[in-house]
């Protein structure tokens, strides 16, 4: 493993760290297969991987990630970074009771690298400063309760410039890729940060998955013909690498299969190893996404759950692949993934948005929803869709109603 030194701390970070946002599911997918993880999780530490960064509003990360590390017996092997839900605080006396709550399903007394959940606005910070954020910070600090104190960043690239100026973080945590080179804070905001003497932490690195599995045929073609035999997950990797102001890229990893290829990614990556040559490639692979990609979605599930039952990520997902595969692919998609065959009380397509915007509040790639959505039901319900949904659905009715054995 490849490690970067946190030039705040002198902590020697793993170049590849763990995001624990997507650990492997169970058959009910709305659990996490413990098991798998655990092996994952080990597999990691014993590969070098030191960093680990979970969240408040992961559902049961920081419980399954504590678990695990005092089981096994290894928090002191790593760095643990989780992140304050700033909007759920109304007073100072909420820090600590989030903190606390922290601690406990972490079973830990201290967290390493400590965040404030998506700040997109100095006018985020300045409401929490009034609720003395920066005392309660002090304090955890000189306990020793928090280490380093940072923000992740979903917003405007001025904003973030303006942020890195608005208090004396300690790091940061950012969205960067080679299709974001300038989109959220981008480049301008990594070099101010590196600039400062703050270590960057990147989050979507291959985009919610995009780049590893769903470049357009020509994208993938440029990539297949000049990527070096790699495969696009590493090749995206290795332009996050290349530049030295990197500190650590998470990834989201949910199976051994994925690990081993980031920490070899990982392994064999160095700052300043790409030539100008493998920079153009990149530039137009990423020309090609560009047109290719309609709502820039990563499937992060922020938006979620939506009280009407709309599969947001899932409509945007089929939405996109509707343009970047073809039409039959992205109706399928879609159908499977909306439930659109079955029972109609319990799908979950775009037409059941009603407009509340609450969805809109959390993006954090600040797509307009509601327009969207609204575009996806024109594209993937044109109107032989309800009739042919109607259809499908009545006749495995009938098919259900012959099958059930008579009393």
């Amino acid at each position: 493993m490849q490690y970067r030194v946190d030039p705040r701390s002198g902590n020697k970070l793993s170049a590849l760290g763990f995001g624990c946002m997507r650990f492997p599911r169970a058959l009910n997918a709305a659990l996490t297969d413990r098991a798998k993880t655990e092996k994952l999780i080990l597999s990691a530490i014993d590969r070098g991987v030191n960093y680990f960064d979970t969240a408040f509003v992961y559902p049961g990360s920081e419980e399954v990630l504590g678990d695990i590390l005092s089981k096994n017996k290894v928090r002191d092997k790593v760095f643990i970074a989780t992140k304050l839900p700033h909007a759920q605080c109304r007073s100072y006396e909420d820090f600590d009771d989030l903190f606390s709550a922290q601690t406990k399903r972490l079973k830990t007394d201290r967290i390493d690298y400590y965040l404030i959940h998506n700040i997109s606005s100095v006018s985020d910070l300045e409401g929490l400063k009034k609720l003395g954020i920066e005392r309660w910070i002090r304090e955890k600090k000189s306990s020793g309760a928090i280490g380093w104190a940072g923000f992740s960043f979903h917003g405007a690239q001025k904003d973030f410039l303006s942020l890195l100026d608005s208090y004396e973080w300690d790091f940061c945590q950012i969205q960067y890729n080679y299709m974001n080179e300038n989109y959220q804070a981008g480049r301008a905001g990594l070099n101010k940060a590196h600039e400062k003497g703050l270590p960057v932490i990147v989050m979507e690195p291959l985009l919610g998955g995009k780049l590893a599995n769903g470049l357009p045929k020509e994208a993938a073609r440029i990539q297949s013909a000049e990527g070096g035999g790699l495969s696009p997950a590493a090749w995206a990797l290795r332009w996050l690498w290349d530049q030295p102001e990197v500190t650590v890229v998470l990834s989201g990893m949910s199976s051994e299969k994925q690990l081993d290829e980031n920490a070899e990614t990982a392994a064999d990556s160095s700052a300043g190893m790409l030539s100008d040559n493998d920079l153009r490639v990149y530039s137009s692979v990423a020309e090609v996404m560009t047109k290719a990609y309609k709502l820039p979605c990563t499937g992060c599930d922020y938006c979620m759950p939506c009280p009407r039952g709309v599969n947001i990520p899932g409509c945007f997902a089929a939405y996109n692949t509707s343009f970047v595969l073809g039409f039959v692919a992205g109706i399928t998609q879609y159908i499977t993934g909306t439930g659109s065959s079955g029972d109609p009380e319990k799908r979950t397509g775009s037409r059941k948005c009603e407009k509340c915007g609450l969805c809109e509040k959390k993006c954090p790639q600040h797509i307009g929803i509601i327009s969207a959505l609204e575009d996806v039901t024109k594209r993937m319900e044109p109107f032989w869709f309800g009739p042919s949904m109607k259809l499908v659905s009545g006749a495995r009715k009938k098919k259900s109603k012959k099958e059930k054995p008579s009393a």
